[in-house]
């Protein structure tokens, strides 16, 4: 690993972080697309990368800062935490059968779609 790519990971973990902090993104809608443009990682390399680094409890002290305002619902959060085990298990089991070009269109889709809903929603 030269000294570019450690400070771009430096940098892709500081913006995932202080964007999963403040807009609780950070994995798919930076790590992602960071991990392609500046370390040339594949749409695969870069997804199971994300997966890997928020396997360990990264936004522990984010979650407790947001916490101790009252703002977490810790039922709800155990519930999704479990399903989201099965459900990544699956979509990875896909994800990693499926072309790469074909995935990153299918990545960028859903962006454009969640944007568009997000800025034109109710």
């Amino acid at each position: 690993m030269n000294t570019s790519v450690l400070i771009s990971l430096i940098l892709i973990g500081l913006l995932a972080g202080f964007f999963s902090g403040t807009l609780g993104i950070g994995g798919s809608v930076i790590m992602i697309p960071l991990l392609i443009l500046w370390v040339q990682f594949s749409q695969h390399e870069a997804q199971g990368t994300s997966l890997a680094v928020l396997a360990v409890p990264v936004t522990l002290l984010a979650a407790y800062n947001y916490y101790q305002e009252g703002y977490v619902n810790w039922k709800y959060a155990i519930i999704i935490a479990v399903t989201f085990i099965i459900g990544g298990y699956l979509g990875s089991k896909l994800a990693i059968s499926i072309n790469q070009v074909l995935l990153k269109k299918i990545f960028g889709g859903v962006l454009v779609v969640v944007a568009l809903k997000m800025i034109f929603g109710k």
